[in-house]
């Protein structure tokens, strides 16, 4: 038996981070939304860990970032290990000091991350439902109607102005949309395990342990004494099923750091895939997340990527919601992301590639030259800051999107808002805990600019101008633009009014609030 439903305009199939992350900024933004999960309650152990500085940005702009700071370790230093000896190390976490509140890598498990995230939604009414299963939908220039089996067995009939496929790399919503999948599977077999243990690499830092035949990340977790350990399954057999258990792999890499497990908490194996959807879109349906791209964990990069998903799509989805802006603004959503996707796999498929492959070049490469290299490349400041950037995902940019559009000095239309902190301890990323557009001047206002954003809705931060301000590229007086997610949509020197009104005009973008059909 089956009944029709609507309430809420986005279902959200899929309850990991990326999910839970679009739940959290869409139910702030006042949409309704319908998270749904097929597993019977949330993950208990996991292999994300890193969570970088953009991400915690974002969550700053929720007022969560403390929450998660306080509840993880923050990663100031890596540590390379070569043959029982620390061969170098580097303090990557200097390098963002002044360029985000958030100058380091945050160690914190997906599934105390997962956890947090749920309590955050149902402080704000918002439920996840479990063992609660899409099964197929269809969809037409209206409506999405979704069918989902309840944890009982019985099919409902759901109706949804979006849906989202949070719903991991096996996604059904990617499946019933027939969207290609490609790319392939590493070689060999990888390790997790959640141990407490003690010894020299027992500490607040990441340690990499690169030997001939293998290789071991080491992250520290909270309380101390309890490590996350990654590495590489050796002598394991292609497509080979045998149940393996942590006393397998616990032999060469980790005593030559001088590791000392006193307790495994869970063990777990895995293969490791590169893939990028050929489309994150079709009609009123989306990929997000591992739904859409998965790569190696080279870089800690992939929650990330699919929690920057999350915060771009759903400003969006609530500017068409909320302020009745055009359907056309979802467009950006994929050529914004599915870039920096592809980007990213061929990135870290390049790094994995080096620290994994077996032979004698590889093996001259990893125990060798990469731990004489990396403390030489940490030296020179352009590579610094390129990596840095890379990393924490701070440099990502959207300056070939139709959303943006002009340039002062240093900075362009797409760009992410820099961080600035003021004389007197303030600093400009406050208002962007409004999760709405607003305008932004460092230094004089110019004259009929104030009575232009009143008019348009627009809230306008004047900051007063200090040098630092030019240090990262911002203009004296001129007009910035900001997004709901932090990035420049229009940069302009001159500050000019015309070019502001036209910049919401020409895409159709309304500020002020709509009829309000969906919200909460």
């Amino acid at each position: 038996m089956s009944n029709t439903r609507q309430e809420a305009p986005v279902l959200i199939v899929g309850a990991g981070p990326t999910g839970l992350a679009l739940a959290l900024w869409l139910t702030r933004s006042g949409v309704a939304v319908r998270i749904i999960d097929r597993t019977a309650e949330a993950g208990t152990t996991s292999r994300a860990l890193a969570i970088q500085a953009r991400t915690l940005e974002f969550y700053r702009q929720l007022g969560i970032d403390d929450l998660l700071v306080e509840g993880g370790v923050s990663i100031a230093a890596v540590n390379f290990w070569v043959k029982g000896a620390r061969a170098t190390r580097v303090q990557p976490g200097l390098i963002g000091e002044g360029r985000t509140p958030f100058p380091f890598v945050l160690a914190f498990p997906q599934d105390d991350h997962e956890r947090l995230l749920i309590e955050q939604l149902e402080k704000l009414g918002v439920h996840v439902e479990r063992r609660t299963e899409l099964t197929g939908f269809e969809q037409d220039a209206e409506r999405v109607r979704a069918r989902i089996r309840r944890p009982n067995g019985s099919e409902e009939i759901f109706d949804t102005a979006y849906l989202a496929g949070c719903d991991g790399a096996s996604s059904t919503v990617r499946d019933v949309l027939d969207i290609g999948f490609p790319g392939g599977t590493y070689e060999g077999l990888f390790y997790v395990a959640d141990v407490d243990a003690t010894g020299p690499a027992v500490d607040d830092e990441l340690h990499i342990d690169l030997e001939d035949a293998d290789f071991l990340l080491v992250f520290p977790l909270k309380p101390t004494g309890r490590l996350r350990l990654v590495g590489v399954v050796r002598g394991h057999p292609p497509g080979g099923d045998q149940k393996l258990s942590f006393d397998d792999v616990s032999g060469r890499a980790i005593e030559h750091i001088g590791l000392e497990v006193t307790k495994v908490n869970w063990f777990s194996s895995y293969r490791v895939h590169h893939r990028v959807a050929n489309t994150f879109r079709s009609g009123r349906a989306f990929l997000l997340g591992d739904a859409a791209h998965v790569h190696s964990p080279a870089g800690g990069q992939g929650m990330n990527t699919g929690i920057g998903d999350a915060v771009n799509l759903a400003w969006k989805l609530s500017a068409v919601l909320q302020r009745g802006s055009a359907a056309a603004l979802l467009d950006s959503y994929e050529p914004e992301r599915i870039a920096f996707a592809r980007q990213l796999v061929a990135t870290t498929d390049r790094v994995f590639t080096i620290v994994s492959r077996q032979g004698p070049v590889a093996r001259i490469m990893r125990t060798k030259i990469v731990p004489r290299l990396a403390p030489m490349l940490f030296r020179l400041s352009a590579m610094r800051e390129f990596l840095f950037r890379t990393v924490s995902q701070v440099g990502v940019n959207y300056r070939d999107s139709v959303l943006s559009e002009g340039a002062t000095d240093d900075l362009m239309g797409g760009d992410r808002l820099p961080w600035i902190v003021m004389d007197d301890g303030s600093d400009n990323f406050a208002p962007l805990t409004s999760l709405d557009w607003q305008v932004h001047v460092y230094g004089e206002v110019r004259g009929g600019l104030p009575e232009t954003c009143a008019e348009l809705a627009l809230p306008l931060h004047a900051f007063p101008w200090q040098e630092s301000m030019a240090h990262v590229g911002v203009a004296r007086g001129a007009l910035y633009l900001v997004r709901p997610d932090g990035y420049i949509a229009l940069a302009d020197l001159v500050s000019d009014t015309a070019t502001l009104r036209k910049y919401f005009t020409k895409r159709r973008i309304k500020v002020q609030p709509g009829d309000e059909l969906y919200s909460r």
